[in-house]
């Protein structure tokens, strides 16, 4: 029978496998590294597909300022868009001591504020003309091929949507962030054709 102990080989004790023993050893090191670096690689590739689950859009960023009993205290306002381009949709505005902090209350924000908005197609539903305080936006749903037509705030907001055409005019106050709640107010009332009042799915339901 064969003695699978290991030998020591000085008087201080340390002791040398045989060499079956060391294969097998490093055998599972190899195994258990190999095995590492595939979680490692399944882990960073499952953050990187949760970090483009949706995009962020800096609308603006402003210094803004408030006078306390020492003198005047300066800060950074943030108004950031956030989507999947597909129906999801979301702003925020928020502020903080520099633009960074800035910038990362205001996407949790806008991720927490986050809408599902009804589309047709590629385009809004129907006409909407929404007034958030001076802001006026009026859109209107276009044909294939169309694009989207519209200013700076509405056209950031619009590209992180799925919609593709677009018509739209900003008729009141220049405010971005006013401009922006316009905008996500105006995607919010968007109401599919089949329950539009009048319309032969409608009349389906109520009959049932």
């Amino acid at each position: 029978m064969e003695n699978k102990q290991p030998k020591v080989i000085n008087k201080s004790g340390t002791t040398k496998l045989t060499d079956e023993a060391m294969a097998a050893k490093e055998a599972k090191a190899e195994r258990d590294f190999k095995g590492r670096r595939r979680d490692n690689r399944r882990n960073r590739r499952a953050a990187e597909e949760g970090k483009k689950e949706f995009d962020t859009v800096n609308i603006s960023i402003n210094r803004v300022s408030r006078t306390v009993a020492g003198g005047r205290r300066m800060r950074f306002q943030a108004l950031v868009a956030m989507g999947d381009h597909k129906n999801r949709i979301g702003i925020g505005l928020a502020k903080g001591n520099d633009v960074t902090s800035a910038v990362q209350k205001a996407e949790r924000r806008a991720k927490k504020n986050m809408i599902t908005i009804n589309m047709n197609k590629e385009t809004i539903c129907h006409e909407v003309e929404t007034k958030i305080t001076g802001a006026h936006v009026l859109m209107k749903p276009a044909a294939p091929g169309t694009g989207i037509i519209a200013g700076g705030v509405v056209r950031s907001i619009i590209g992180l949507t799925g919609i593709k055409n677009l018509i739209s005019k900003s008729l009141g106050s220049t405010n971005k962030a006013n401009i922006a709640y316009a905008v996500i107010e105006g995607l919010r009332q968007q109401v599919p054709k089949a329950e539009w009042n009048g319309s032969k799915k409608a009349d389906k339901k109520e009959a049932k």
